[in-house]
């Protein structure tokens, strides 16, 4: 399977990715030379490692048909001191809501999968970057 994405520069720092048909607009901020348009290109890499393991989760989670109604998810990425700049750590913390009654094992599971098998922008990270997760239930 092949992705290709184009993005356009839109002026000064700002460029537009058309990502299947969808327009992402990324930005920096105003102290390098951007006007804070959109959001910076590392920080949609996080986002997108949501995205990828979450989906994995709920699919999971309705095929062992845990009854979860709430699940968010929070990532914080810590940089290196010099460039490149990339990401040296990445924690991950699934969170569900307690009063989902939802089994821990199961839930547990469902994000253990997603990061050892299923979730490719996980492996992606793991190649460069350590990667930590927790299950919190709020």
């Amino acid at each position: 399977m092949k992705t290709e994405i184009v993005s356009r520069w839109k002026g000064d720092m700002a460029f537009e990715a058309d990502v299947n048909g969808h327009p992402v607009l990324m930005d920096a901020d105003e102290a390098v030379g951007g006007h804070d348009l959109g959001p910076r290109p590392k920080a949609l890499f996080l986002a997108s490692l949501t995205g990828c393991s979450g989906m994995d989760v709920i699919s999971i989670l309705k095929k062992m048909r845990e009854p979860c109604t709430w699940f968010e998810m929070r990532v914080e990425g810590v940089t290196a001191e010099e460039h490149p700049k990339k990401y040296t750590q990445v924690k991950l913390v699934y969170r569900f809501k307690k009063s989902d009654n939802l089994n821990p094992d199961n839930v547990r599971k469902a994000c253990q999968l997603s990061q050892d098998k299923y979730c490719g922008v996980s492996a992606n990270i793991k190649d460069s970057a350590d990667l930590l997760w927790d299950v919190e239930f709020v």
